[in-house]
């Protein structure tokens, strides 16, 4: 069997940091290469320092390390595209069409793209969105993700490119920071209410929106890339669903931990992002065709972000 090389854009962000591991586990260190515009502060394997909209740049990483698949990550997320919409239009699509064509003419077997909830936009049903529900976003990142969804579609249609994508919820994590995104809220409360902190939130108590949390996004993302690809029918992206909560239930999720935490609700432009996306997500196709299914609920996934960011901060109220 060939050897497997994995290139992973944008591995220094929310999901490449947490992906990357399990991709050195599974293929070996040596047969993963992690790519970003600046190093990682500690050393995690094979690294190349790459600007993707350079698609030279891009070329020669891939040849020099005879790479098989791509992990395209890199993004500028919804609220903080919404501060320079053009920046975050061309740097989101420009790394796109970069990996899909420079994937063609060197024949990647493998590519992976993810989409977002934020494709969605306000003619989409709120609940239980459809696979097939009408797009029409209200951020740039948004509609970047929409543009990109339909690339990869031209890609495969035209050139035969087994492109794969999910539309990710809210991703919740604690192995890195928040990074600009609406449902970032929800990974930020933790880190505060561990540090024994109230929390200020920049949406409405009552805001429901679908999230998941890191460790069944990806798994989601390694059972995509590797079923055969039979049994890939959506060529866009996955509609893809965890969990849904509100930030009030959150609150109160995490209170079973902190009795005493406090959230003060102070939202701000973020909240219109977020009223314009669906409250629940219908991912039947995703499971149908390639057996997905969460694990996490709210309290399984408040245990262990407690759990977890405890050893980080050492905080003074002790976890029950």
């Amino acid at each position: 069997m060939k050897r497997e090389t994995i290139l992973v854009i944008g591995a220094n962000g929310q999901i490449g940091t947490a992906l990357l591991p399990q991709l050195q586990n599974r293929y070996g260190v040596n047969n993963v290469v992690a790519a970003d515009l600046r190093k990682p502060l500690t050393d995690q394997g094979l690294f190349e320092v790459l600007d993707a909209t350079k698609p030279d740049a891009l070329t020669d990483v891939i040849r020099r390390h005879r790479v098989t698949q791509i992990y395209h990550l890199a993004a500028i997320l919804s609220a903080k595209g919404e501060s320079d919409p053009l920046w975050a239009w061309n740097l989101n699509m420009q790394t796109v069409l970069n990996v899909l064509e420079v994937a063609r003419l060197h024949n990647i077997k493998k590519i992976f793209v993810p989409s977002s909830i934020a494709a969605f936009g306000e003619h989409a049903p709120k609940y239980d969105t459809p696979q097939t529900a009408f797009l029409d976003p209200a951020t740039v990142y948004g509609i970047s993700k929409v543009a990109a969804e339909n690339w990869s579609l031209y890609y495969h249609k035209r050139y035969g490119l087994d492109v794969r994508s999910l539309r990710y919820p809210g991703v919740i994590s604690y192995q890195s920071m928040p990074g600009g995104g609406t449902t970032d809220y929800a990974v930020a409360i933790f880190h505060e209410a561990v540090q024994g902190h109230s929390f200020d939130c920049f949406l409405a108590e009552d805001t429901l929106l679908p999230m998941i949390y890191m460790d069944d996004a990806l798994r989601a993302t390694l059972e995509l890339m590797e079923a055969p690809e039979s049994k890939i029918s959506v060529r866009t992206s996955y509609n893809l669903a965890g969990m849904s909560f509100t930030p009030a239930e959150l609150t109160a999720s995490i209170q079973a931990y902190f009795p005493n935490f406090v959230t003060h609700y102070k939202p701000d432009f973020r909240q219109g992002i977020a009223d314009s996306w669906p409250k629940t997500i219908d991912d039947s196709v995703a499971r149908t065709d390639w057996g997905w299914q969460p694990a996490f609920d709210l309290p399984r996934m408040t245990k262990e972000m407690i759990a977890n960011l405890t050893t980080v901060y050492q905080p003074l109220v002790s976890v029950r």
